[in-house]
């Protein structure tokens, strides 16, 4: 389920672009993902962003809308800007999209997103998308102890590296800039099954994490040094093999 709220007032703009990831300039072109990140550069939240008649939509997962809301509130200050709750609602889905329609930023296969009265999809497989395409999903793969980079955000059109400050931005920029990252989410082949967040081991060290799985793959945490061979997960075997 997903929550829709608008920010409005004469700072709203500015208010949000000096908190998120991303640049709201990209509004012009549709649909905007982003994030709010801890001043630790940890994640808070992931959303999208849209327009609509010049009024700037956030579209949210709705089991952390109360803390991003929460959190957004907090900075405002004496700034002009209200955050309200919308009656809109997401209907999303892959092939044709209808009329208003945005694409989904993130990836291509991930189809469309529609804001109106009714939500729903046409039935598409996201787990299987996702696991494809290694897309993080709120609450399983993106948690409190998420750095953005590590979860594919740059890959996903999810941060701005030239739109200059924002909350975290400083952490963010260091590990963009170092030679390569040790851990991040990657697809892997599962051979089994195991519980969403089951750990993963090779050669009895700790090697990651397993989530989402999807026709004989899944989405895993990993530290890269260690996932050169086959890992275990819960009695599932699990092997990485690097793009």
């Amino acid at each position: 389920m997903r929550s829709i709220h608008q920010i409005t007032g004469s700072d709203a703009h500015g208010f949000l672009q000096g908190l998120i990831t991303n640049d709201l300039a990209m509004l012009e072109q549709g649909l905007v993902y982003t994030a709010m990140l801890t001043p630790q550069g940890k994640y808070l939240a992931d959303f999208f962003v849209f327009q609509r008649e010049g009024v700037i939509h956030i579209d949210v997962a709705e089991q952390i809308a109360p803390g991003l809301v929460q959190r957004l509130n907090m900075y405002r200050l004496r700034a002009d800007v209200q955050i309200s709750p919308t009656d809109l609602a997401v209907r999303r889905g892959t092939g044709t999209p209808p009329e208003g329609a945005l694409a989904d930023p993130r990836h291509p296969a991930m189809g469309w997103r529609l804001y109106g009265a009714q939500g729903g999809d046409d039935g598409t497989d996201w787990d299987a998308l996702r696991v494809a395409h290694c897309i993080p999903e709120t609450g399983i793969e993106l948690t409190p102890d998420t750095f953005i980079l590590e979860a594919g955000f740059e890959r996903l059109s999810g941060v701005d590296f030239r739109k200059g400050c924002y909350v975290g931005q400083e952490v963010t920029a260091r590990m963009k800039h170092k030679t390569e990252l040790r851990k991040g989410l990657a697809t892997v082949e599962v051979d089994g099954a195991a519980p969403v967040g089951s750990d993963i081991t090779a050669g009895g060290k700790a090697a990651g994490t397993l989530y989402t799985q999807s026709g004989g793959r899944g989405i895993a945490y990993l530290r890269f040094d260690r996932a050169t061979g086959p890992m275990e997960a819960a009695g599932a075997t699990v092997r990485y093999t690097p793009e």
